[in-house]
């Protein structure tokens, strides 16, 4: 085994004899300092709660996150490109260009939050920017003045989401991780389902206020909320368990204490920010987990498009923009119990190849037929995916886990890598193409199969470590079981 392979297989193993080994070895022993065993089962319940409602704000954060990046599909509906005189493909351009600054920051962002230790205050600050960066695409005249605006706006959204992972990751141990990915995420899913009612409403009351068309108002107002809750967050947001200001000191070391026993770690940075780059650019299971979940947001790019795939049944715009909320208020519901139960049981890549197959089903009905019953059923269908793509995030925060600079790297880097593939899907859904988009699903439904087997590639890599750390441990002697992957 290479030594990136040891490090990478048995993380923080001289940690976790003294913390998590320990703890199983001396019983309740480790307990006493918060009381005895029941008591710090009580005091960890309040924490976690505590912990929870604060760490909520995330969620509220990402459904601004999407929605002042997807507005402009909305805005699209009411004249958008008429005013800007868009041709040909410089939509599609402008959606694409979004990612072009995401997939560059989002690595230099997390190593720089992970060396400062203050996310309380350097996501909200970024939060700030981008909001203010929204609200200026309310006055482009033009093609160049909006494609600025939305390189930029990619350009400070990228620290939110790799940032957040990063954060959930430095409390949350490994089987709480997926549940907390997916509340976070669902302000993804939420975002296309409000988003849409919200946009809808500005739409149809603002047009001519002030003497600006409506779709500059969805600019205005949704970028002013974000500036508005941005201030909130600072208030409200963590740093990491070593640093955050607002814990008792009991708090503080069951936070660390709760870490040290999961193999993970509370040291800032253990093992240097060029270091932790290092290993995660030298890790091929880094890119290939990258590769993987590139091709399915690749399959997941119809989001970009929704309202354009909900108009191809031949409603108005209004009842569209309404027709878009049901699928992902249901896959809400959806991904917040899907993720829930992979936790509980341990699993990822059978919960991540599910929910794909069912999204693989809506696509070759919504290319099969032209049916509005039946295409708004596939909807649904491909919407769900999305469950399996949080699992797919709970996955990688997993699996790259030691030390916590590597993670802060890799995370950032597969998400960003990962983002090519909405570079790639905002070419895949040309009008040309409409209204059935059968060459487009064509391409979905390709992505997807090659995503589930490159899961399962991975999947049975990370089998075959658990297996040879048993047998390692077998041949020992020893009777404790230490950290082991999720499969």
């Amino acid at each position: 085994m290479s030594s990136v392979d040891e490090q990478h297989s048995r993380p923080g193993l001289a940690k976790s004899k003294e913390g998590a080994i320990q703890h199983i070895e001396d019983g309740y022993d480790t307990d006493a300092e918060f009381g005895g065993h029941d008591a710090r089962q009580l005091l960890e319940r309040k924490f976690i709660a505590k912990l929870d409602l604060r760490m909520s704000i995330l969620v509220i954060i990402y459904i601004l996150n999407y929605i002042d990046r997807n507005n402009a599909s909305a805005a699209r509906l009411r004249g958008l490109q008429t005013d800007l005189d868009l041709q040909g493909q410089e939509f599609a351009t402008l959606l694409s260009i979004l990612y072009v600054g995401y997939v560059i920051m989002q690595v230099p962002s997390n190593m720089f939050m992970n060396y400062v230790g203050r996310p309380s205050i350097y996501l909200p600050a970024c939060m700030i920017i981008w909001g203010v960066i929204s609200i200026l695409t309310g006055i482009t005249k033009n093609f160049v003045g909006a494609l600025l605006t939305r390189f930029f706006l990619g350009f400070v959204e990228a620290a939110f989401f790799p940032g957040s992972l990063f954060l959930i990751s430095k409390w949350y141990k490994r089987n709480e991780v997926g549940f907390r990915t997916a509340l976070l995420y669902c302000g993804n899913i939420i975002s296309n389902a409000f988003g849409a009612l919200i946009a809808s409403g500005i739409l149809n009351d603002m047009q001519g206020k002030l003497g600006d068309a409506a779709w500059r108002w969805l600019f205005y107002i949704e970028g002013s909320l974000t500036v508005f809750i941005a201030i909130c967050a600072i208030f409200i947001l963590p740093d990491f368990p070593h640093n955050t200001r607002w814990l008792s000191d009991q708090e503080r070391r069951l936070a660390m204490k709760r870490m040290e026993e999961d193999a993970a770690t509370t040291d800032p940075d253990e093992a240097g920010q060029a270091s932790g780059l290092w290993l995660a650019l030298t890790d091929w299971r880094v890119w290939w987990f990258a590769f993987a979940m590139c091709s399915q947001i690749v399959a997941v790019s119809f989001n970009m498009f929704f309202p354009t795939l909900s108009a191809t049944m031949g409603f108005n715009p209004t009842v569209t923009l309404l027709l878009c909320a049901p699928p992902f208020i249901f896959t809400a519901i959806f991904a917040f119990f899907y993720s829930r139960v992979s936790d509980r049981s341990g699993l990822r890549f059978n919960y991540i190849a599910g929910s794909e197959v069912v999204g693989i089903i809506g696509f070759v009905i919504a290319m099969s037929t032209m049916n509005t019953a039946a295409r708004y059923v596939s909807l649904f269908l491909m919407a769900q995916s999305y469950g399996g793509l949080i699992v797919f995030y709970a996955w990688m925060s997993n699996s790259f886990y030691w030390p916590a600079s590597k993670r802060a790297v890799s995370i950032a880097f597969i998400n960003a890598f990962s983002q090519l593939g909405n570079i790639a899907g905002s070419y895949i859904w040309p009008s040309n193409w409409g209204p059935s988009y059968r060459y487009s699903y064509g391409i979905c439904i390709a992505t997807s199969v090659l995503s589930i087997i490159m899961c399962w590639v991975f999947k049975e890599h990370l089998a075959s470590i658990n297996r040879r750390m048993d047998r390692e441990d077998a041949a020992s002697g020893s009777t404790k079981k230490g950290f082991r992957y999720l499969l």
